[in-house]
């Protein structure tokens, strides 16, 4: 095979590509869903705390520079479908999609007491938390309905519907949480748990760095209003 040839190859696979993830994109467009998440880098986004966030290959990749929350900038989040398709670098790592944040961040430990972080972590048990503690949960205040991560490497699609004062879960077509405002949760045990109450309807959206060890990549986040 000449090298033109090759070239001439390797030009349109990457075309290809190309079209094929900006079908996937208008798609999204089509169906409703505004993307957060460019694919390139973190237009739009902020980051608060002591470390920070980049893109690397198409990919969000959090936790690998230190612990924060990188949140939407764009304003407050409600009566929508929030939709992040993630995969962990390791086995198991631990990362979360903050919602209902009352305020815009300045730092990182007010979205922990005064929003809700639906977690991402498929053993909790391994830091010594329980099953409320686990991926697609409110962290610490909801009892998982199902069992529905993939293991640690490969894709996971998780929606989180806002509706009024209802927060709803759905982790790869599996219902993980449906919490309600005013629902019983259990009594904070440990001190790293947020404080309870009430969060507002609407909110400001964000996605945690835990650790340097705790690395998290999405490759989507989008919204999409409710009818």
């Amino acid at each position: 095979m000449t090298f033109h040839r090759k070239i001439a190859i390797v030009t349109v696979a990457v075309a290809a590509i190309c079209v094929s993830l900006l079908r996937a994109q208008s798609s999204n467009s089509a169906k409703g869903w505004t993307q957060l998440f460019n694919g390139k880098d973190l237009t739009g986004w902020k980051f608060v705390g002591k470390g920070y966030n980049e893109v690397r290959d198409g990919l969000l990749q959090t936790g690998v520079h230190g612990e924060g929350l990188l949140y939407w900038a764009g304003g407050q989040v409600g009566h929508c479908t929030i939709r992040v398709v993630y995969r962990m670098k390791h086995e198991n790592d631990n990362s979360g999609v903050f919602i209902r944040i009352p305020l815009e961040p300045r730092e990182d430990e007010m979205p922990i007491n005064y929003g809700y972080e639906v977690q991402i972590d498929n053993h909790p048990e391994t830091g010594g938390e329980d099953e409320y503690h686990s991926t697609g949960t409110l962290y610490s205040l909801t009892k998982p309905l199902a069992k529905a991560w993939k293991a640690g490497p490969e894709w996971n699609t998780m929606e989180i519907t806002l509706d009024g004062p209802r927060t709803v879960v759905v982790l790869n077509d599996v219902k993980v949480t449906d919490f309600t405002e005013g629902d019983a949760v259990p009594a904070r045990r440990l001190d790293f748990e947020p404080i309870r109450g009430r969060r507002p309807d609407e909110g400001w959206i964000g996605l945690q760095s835990e650790s340097f060890q705790d690395v998290v990549l999405f490759k989507e986040v989008t919204v999409k209003p409710l009818p």
